[in-house]
């Protein structure tokens, strides 16, 4: 019996990694971006895994549900901010979690784990009183 559709090997192949990662520099201090990232953890329903205000590094889970929207699946991000002279570079790296909070390996759905990024930083920029660029 033969499937309909294409062949496997011609199916569109997902162009979206499941893994995001996102660095920019910002015209702050470190440390008034770490807080403002803890408010905007706080803000997107997060819940803090971990907190190093020393080292200005913070990792938190957030939910399927964020802003009243249904995404799909739970979201892991760690944000690290590092000192470059007057500036502070934001790095920040997230991936999908399945039930149980363990890393999803394979069927996550296509742009999540990128709009809790992108919202994170839109609001992270926005506590910081900086505009979008």
């Amino acid at each position: 019996m033969r499937r309909a559709g294409r062949p496997y090997s011609k199916r569109k192949q997902a162009n979206m990694p499941f893994e995001q990662h996102f660095e920019k520099s910002y015209p702050k201090d470190a440390q008034s971006i770490y807080q403002a990232a803890l408010k905007v953890t706080e803000k997107m329903e997060g819940k803090l895994i971990s907190a190093s205000p020393e080292k200005s590094r913070l990792e938190a889970r957030f939910p399927k549900v964020i802003f009243n929207k249904t995404l799909g699946e739970r979201t892991q991000l760690s944000c690290e901010i590092r000192a470059e002279g007057e500036s502070s570079q934001v790095v920040i790296d997230a991936f999908p979690l399945d039930a149980v909070e363990r890393k999803l390996m394979f069927g996550a759905r296509p742009g999540v784990t990128k709009t809790v990024v992108t919202w994170f930083v839109a609001h992270l920029e926005h506590t910081l009183g900086l505009a979008s660029q």
